[in-house]
């Protein structure tokens, strides 16, 4: 009978305290789609992931890390290139989602750069792929890895 008594305690606690908590924008309304990677040469230079990030929520999330036994270091880049036509990559830091948007990580501009690989990157493998938001909400997706020359997650 206690175990009941302490079940139902908890059940209204747990209750009253979603009740006064602030509304925060949910990693549970995020969509994972199109994901995919390339095979590595090795495990000397960094392999990258690409995906689409969708929010069907009414209220916006923030992307704020990404995580993967993969590589030791992994965080989302964005290339661009110049007027002069050079190119340069940089961390893009948090990344916000406006409700009904999606941001698609891609070649060519926002991707997640897995550095300091622990094992390469093989063709017809996966690796799951750990996406942290600002609600301390996590989705993690597995990621195909596709030819080394892969344009896209048709191949």
């Amino acid at each position: 009978m206690k175990k009941l008594r302490y079940s139902n305690a908890l059940a209204v606690l747990l209750t009253v305290a979603g009740l006064s908590a602030p509304a925060l924008a949910g990693s549970e309304d995020v969509v994972v789609e199109n994901a995919w990677s390339r095979a590595s040469i090795g495990v000397n230079r960094p392999g990258a992931a690409y995906l689409t990030v969708r929010n069907t929520g009414e209220d916006a999330v923030t992307l704020t890390g990404l995580a993967t036994p993969l590589a030791m270091m992994p965080e989302i880049h964005e290339s661009k290139t110049n007027s002069d036509g050079v190119s340069s990559m940089a961390p893009a830091g948090e990344i916000t989602i406006e409700p009904g948007q999606s941001v698609a990580l891609e070649p060519g501009g926002l991707h997640a750069m897995l550095m300091k690989l622990q094992e390469p990157m093989t063709e017809g493998e996966t690796f799951p792929l750990t996406l942290t938001f600002s609600d301390g909400g996590k989705v993690t997706v597995e990621i195909p890895i596709l030819g080394i020359a892969a344009r896209g997650p048709e191949g």
